[in-house]
């Protein structure tokens, strides 16, 4: 079912609007090649597109710096806001929790006695602690979501302590890899990139696919017992 909202952008205090089908402008945004025919549900711009309002060839120049309005409406999908229902918002939030359970359920384990948790017990710990669980990459957001968890249930991420050295032809390309697991690095004289990681467990296998492939398996590593 073709689900069609506004998308909107303000730009020096002057509101600009156009009518999007939902699911291909969200498709468009993550960088999926979709024709911007395909995403508009009317081909105009408009100040208030409910009062019909449509925006003057002068105002597109003066704010957008072209004429052309297929341009200008990818301008708005891309940088603007996309107004989502009630019910897709709430589908989301369902979707971005069960994301948590799962990665906790496969990397966290009760340190008392070593053991994983249930998915049951860990959405029962989220649901009474009241944790917001936005829209952002759920790994950005472990910490906090357990440091209010333990108040319910003692629990630990599992890790890995790797060391990596990654020839200095793949550097720039898995650098965005492992950033966000870096506890160590050195650069050595030749280029090459030693550096030691701290992986969650279940996250292991995912990750060595994705850097094996970055650099064609060319890369050293050793497992560093803790």
């Amino acid at each position: 079912m073709v689900t069609n909202v506004e998308a909107r952008i303000k730009i020096k205090g002057k509101q600009f609007e156009i009518l999007v089908d939902l699911d291909k402008a969200l498709q468009m945004r993550k960088g999926i090649n979709v024709s911007i025919e395909n995403v508009l549900a009317i081909d105009e711009i408009f100040y208030d597109h409910k009062k019909g309002l449509k925006i003057s060839n002068s105002d597109l120049k003066n704010f957008f710096g072209t004429e052309d309005k297929r341009e200008v409406a990818k301008k708005i999908i891309m940088n603007g806001e996309i107004q989502l229902p009630a019910e897709y918002r709430a589908k989301m939030q369902d979707d971005k929790v069960k994301q948590v359970v799962d990665f906790l359920a496969k990397n966290a384990i009760d340190p008392s006695t070593g053991n994983p948790h249930s998915l049951t017990r860990i959405q029962d710990a989220i649901e009474k602690c009241g944790v917001k669980i936005d829209n952002r990459n759920i790994q950005e957001q472990i910490p906090k979501i357990l440091d209010e968890v333990r108040k319910i249930i003692p629990i630990r991420i599992e890790t890995k302590k790797i060391k990596l050295r990654i020839p200095a032809a793949y550097t720039g390309y898995v650098y965005s890899l492992i950033k966000e697991y870096k506890e160590k690095e050195e650069w050595l004289n030749n280029g090459d990139l030693e550096v030691i990681i701290n992986l969650p467990a279940g996250l292991q296998m995912e990750f060595y696919d994705k850097i094996n492939s970055a650099t064609h398996g060319n890369i050293v590593s050793e497992e560093i017992k803790q």
